[in-house]
């Protein structure tokens, strides 16, 4: 039984070689892909997966933070808003002039340089809100500002 009688049949996708393995066999237009084929393919879908994973998500990994530490003063009631900016949108401006975020430069960032401050007149979250944020947070705001800080929709 060789590569031709195996063509003849249509329901049959593999001939066995003399070494006994099987090996695939065109059938009509279309070929069988390979199985390292298929796992190049699935190896790059995992590494896009992963590489996406890895950045962080505005509505997963910062709203959280804003939500419980900002939103307070800087949120979407405009009567407790504060220096007219909005974190739960993307920012315009600051009272200061300098722009809260400048996307992909966390040392030229307002907020990035308030959350880091010492001076109780200039921190973010000011003391009297009895909020404060944990290094990891900081360092995950200064991360995202990092990577563009990407807002997403809300979810609802």
């Amino acid at each position: 039984m060789g590569l031709q009688q195996a063509r003849g049949n249509r329901g049959f996708r593999g001939a066995p070689e003399r070494s006994g393995r099987v090996v695939p066999v065109r059938t009509g237009a279309r070929e069988m892909p390979s199985r390292g084929l298929v796992f190049v393919v699935v190896g790059l879908i995992g590494a896009a997966t992963t590489e996406a994973a890895d950045q962080l998500g505005s509505n997963r990994d910062i709203r959280p933070i804003l939500s419980d530490n900002c939103f307070g003063c800087q949120g979407p009631d405009d009567r407790d808003r504060k220096a007219g900016l909005r974190l739960d949108t993307p920012p315009q401006a600051v009272d200061s002039g300098l722009p809260p975020i400048v996307l992909g430069k966390p040392e030229a960032s307002e907020l990035n340089a308030r959350i880091l401050a010492d001076d109780a007149d200039v921190i973010m979250p000011p003391p009297e809100s009895h909020k404060t944020l944990s290094v990891e947070q900081k360092a995950t705001l200064r991360r995202w500002i990092a990577e563009g800080a990407a807002y997403e929709p809300h979810w609802a």
